[in-house]
């Protein structure tokens, strides 16, 4: 049977950099496009980057429970996943990976319970998330401190995750998530 991975982590935590590393050690995976509200953006394309819909339209699916997590992230932009395209790619075989935020990944727990594996990427501190964010030179001084804020928020949640994994040495966090990976796709 077919598994979810639900990865969940404060923006520069190296989440993005541990799922690329996980999806090429784990051939059977596969990632769940998410939905938006939002226009893309460059070369982005319908059904590769996300789906895009209006807010119109992404509101009457919210209401219809066509989701199976979704948020506003500001008045009339919403995220979220589909419950058609999850069932789609359960459905091929593959084992599905989501990257979402720490009450997308609570609800998509409690809709597949143990079929799905909740893992939180953590920095080793508050300070050193700070570093890193600050040391990549794209955001301003108060979008680093928003950033902190929303860490601060997540990292709350973590308790509540089925795997923790302090992201302090990024070529240890890579062997405990494919680690960590092995033995939940290798239950039945």
């Amino acid at each position: 049977m077919s598994k979810l991975i639900v990865f969940c982590a404060p923006s520069g935590s190296g989440k993005s950099t541990l799922i690329a590393h996980a999806m090429r050690e784990f051939p059977r995976l596969t990632f769940s496009v998410s939905a938006t509200s939002r226009p893309p953006r460059g070369q982005e394309r319908d059904g590769v980057e996300y789906y895009f819909l209006s807010s119109d339209e992404m509101r009457r699916r919210i209401d219809a429970g066509e989701f199976i997590e979704w948020c506003e992230v500001y008045p009339g932009r919403y995220y979220g996943t589909l419950r058609s395209e999850v069932d789609r790619l359960l459905a091929s075989g593959k084992d599905v990976v989501l990257d979402l935020d720490v009450i997308g990944a609570e609800n998509v727990k409690k809709l597949y319970g143990e079929r799905a594996l909740t893992i939180f990427i953590q920095p080793p501190s508050v300070a050193e998330l700070r570093r890193r964010l600050e040391q990549r030179g794209t955001d301003s001084p108060e979008v680093i401190q928003t950033r902190i804020e929303r860490a601060e928020y997540e990292l709350g949640f973590a308790p509540r995750f089925d795997r923790r994994i302090v992201n302090d040495d990024l070529e240890t966090a890579k062997r405990e998530v494919a680690s960590t990976l092995h033995q939940f796709l290798s239950l039945p």
